[in-house]
């Protein structure tokens, strides 16, 4: 665990601005120290990561919140297109260090103003941003949680959680068992009630995330007990069959 100000120092990210994104729902601290201050694991430091990601790709603390916080939100796919994005810029200082030395070393100005032309990083972030923007489900969950407040918010998440929970308590059993199933399409209505139609094919998509080791499978681990979420995946296959 790190405390606020370490997590500063270590990110660049100002205590204000961390306390600000607590406030908004953006990224919670994982707990609490006695006398009050912030604490963060590792789990909230790469989510800091991935909100930091997304800022690079211009998009705003709401629409990150509302992605990250996405059940189908994809790491990898978002990490692709930060080292696309990443890439261009480099390249695109590169030319103006270039186009710098050029007048400083030989003292030739061509008023070349093509050297600022960011037409090309512009295009590649309208792209990305559309990508996650203009599925269904995205658009669906925007509508659903637009007026959702931070109470609420946290309460579904709450909510949420606790059916994993439930299933936790029973993945000595059988992913086959019919109580088992019955948990997976409560788990299936929930989805579609709080944040977008979850159909048989997108839960199974979600099932896959679940057990691919990444942050969803450490947080339903965490919350429930390890190989929760490997147990949840299994009952999930068997249930979209």
């Amino acid at each position: 665990m790190m405390t606020v100000n370490e997590v500063s120092k270590i990110t660049g990210v100002s205590v204000r601005t961390l306390q600000y994104y607590d406030n908004i729902g953006i990224l919670h601290p994982t707990s609490y120290t006695d006398a009050g201050y912030r604490l963060y694991d590792d789990t909230a430091i790469e989510k800091l990561q991935q909100i930091l990601l997304f800022k690079e790709l211009e998009f705003s603390l709401k629409e990150i919140k509302k992605i990250i916080y996405s059940e189908n939100f994809d790491k990898n796919k978002a990490l692709e297109q930060q080292i696309e994005i990443l890439t261009l810029k480099k390249e695109h200082f590169e030319n103006l260090i270039n186009f710098a030395k050029t007048i400083k070393d030989k003292g030739e100005n061509k008023m070349n103003f093509d050297i600022f032309n960011k037409t090309k990083i512009e295009e590649y972030t309208k792209k990305a941003k559309e990508q996650w923007q203009h599925t269904p489900e995205y658009k669906e969950f925007e509508e659903k949680t637009k007026n959702y407040s931070n109470y609420k918010q946290q309460e579904i998440y709450r909510n949420f959680m606790s059916i994993f929970i439930e299933l936790g308590n029973m993945k000595e059993s059988n992913p086959n068992d019919e109580q088992v199933q019955l948990k997976i399409k409560k788990l299936q209505n929930y989805i579609s009630t709080n944040f977008y139609n979850c159909s048989n094919d997108i839960l199974k998509q979600l099932g896959k995330i679940y057990a691919s080791g990444g942050e969803f499978t450490k947080n339903i681990d965490k919350v429930a007990s390890n190989g929760t979420a490997n147990f949840v995946a299994k009952a999930i296959e068997i249930y979209c069959k």
